[in-house]
């Protein structure tokens, strides 16, 4: 979807920031993706517009970073590293463990990330960008469960509301 009239104008808002109209690129990607809970191809093609490049130029800068989703995201987005320490200390098992878990939930979405910079407690994980550390695959299962119950929060990708409009 398109920017909405209201976003719409706050893009405006945004790009009045940047003398360079493709320097705020990241800021309406994360504006379009807090309003659909992903960045869709729309949206990328209206950005493109604003800013005066490709599509693809857009694609290709967002693409770089992990936090932007280009398919739609379960209400929690569950992001483990399994980079070297992680790897070392288990982390493709609780990757392996909540796969197996939440296989099927539309309400969790589990990604493996590269680093999450937490390599002194390793194995790590994020609940929506809220770090958990020491983790056991049981462990990890045990977060996921809390923020399903609403025992623990977590702010959404993007900042926003994670899978909805915002």
């Amino acid at each position: 979807m398109a920017f909405t009239n209201e976003n719409l104008a706050v893009a405006q808002e945004i790009l009045a920031r940047y003398p360079k109209p493709k320097s705020a690129i990241l800021p309406l990607a994360h504006l379009a993706q807090d309003q659909d809970g992903y960045l869709t191809q729309d949206a990328m093609r209206e950005i493109a517009e604003l800013v005066g490049v490709t599509p693809a130029e857009v694609l290709g800068t967002t693409s770089f970073y992990t936090m932007f989703k280009r398919d739609p995201v379960g209400r929690l987005v569950v992001s483990v590293c399994t980079n070297v320490t992680c790897l070392v200390l288990g982390g493709p098992e609780v990757l392996e463990h909540l796969e197996r878990r939440y296989a099927g939930d539309t309400e969790v979405t589990i990604e493996e990330v590269e680093c999450l910079a937490a390599c002194g407690n390793a194995p790590a994980m994020q609940v929506n960008y809220e770090f958990h550390e020491s983790l056991t695959p049981e462990g990890a299962a045990e977060i996921v469960d809390a923020y399903k119950r609403g025992e623990l929060t977590a702010r959404g990708v993007s900042g926003g509301q994670v899978g909805g409009g915002a």
